[in-house]
């Protein structure tokens, strides 16, 4: 049985959506506020957080940016709630590492099967606690690291480094927050040191290093490589 949060201001909204998933075999926790939110998730640690954009005072984007500012939450998947009108919040809750939306009003069925389809990914994922990419193996559970088949030595944050890059496979994330994920929020040093331990970790990938590709003016983003090779 899988735990999801739904943080909506909207009692109807909330009633009807815990329904429909507990009906799904979930369990369903919810906060008709972002501060009673931002508890639950970290009290709960829920599987899935359903967070609606527009709240008064404490936004779905000021909650989705602490969920993921906060160790203990920041891989916890969240899938926004949107009123049509509001493309501008919906790209930067994706830019900030929300996994997918849904605009109101929608289909709750629709809702339903879409953090099925998660739940299953994000399970897949953590299984056996291996992340793979490309040639790209890394196996938590046993500390290791495999390109193509053979072991390659990585300092701890090197691997903590390309972990969170496999966990958050084709997202592009900033300087900014790999620094407060990787080395911890409230790491002092500068996005140049990202930077550094990126050119560190290609130069160990070897042949494999391509799958790091370099966004300008943003960050990094970790991908299956194509064909023809990935720009770095």
């Amino acid at each position: 049985m899988q735990k999801i949060l739904v943080i909506d201001d909207d009692q109807d909204i909330l009633d009807l959506l815990c329904f429909n998933l507990e009906r799904a075999g979930n369990r369903c926790i919810s906060a008709l506020d972002g501060t009673l939110g931002l508890e639950l998730a970290i009290n709960e640690v829920p599987d899935l957080i359903v967070l609606d954009i527009m709240m008064p005072g404490f936004s779905g984007i000021e909650v989705l940016k602490r969920l993921k500012n906060d160790r203990s939450t920041s891989q916890i998947p969240v899938v926004l709630l949107t009123a049509k009108g509001e493309e501008v919040d919906r790209v930067i809750g994706l830019e900030l590492g929300a996994e997918d939306y849904v605009t109101k009003p929608f289909s709750v069925r629709e809702l339903v099967l879409r953090i099925e389809k998660i739940l299953r990914r994000f399970s897949q994922e953590e299984e056996g606690h291996l992340l793979r990419c490309n040639g790209i193996s890394l196996d938590s559970d046993r500390y290791q690291v495999l390109v193509k088949g053979q072991t390659i030595r990585l300092t701890s944050t090197e691997f903590n480094l390309l972990a969170y890059l496999l966990r958050n496979k084709g997202r592009v994330l900033s300087r900014d927050r790999l620094l407060e994920q990787v080395w911890g929020y409230r790491y002092g040093g500068t996005t140049r040191t990202v930077d550094t331990h990126i050119q560190r970790l290609r130069e160990k990938l070897g042949s494999e290093a391509n799958c790091i590709e370099t966004v300008r003016g943003v960050g990094y983003r970790l991908e299956a490589l194509r064909e023809q090779g990935a720009s770095s």
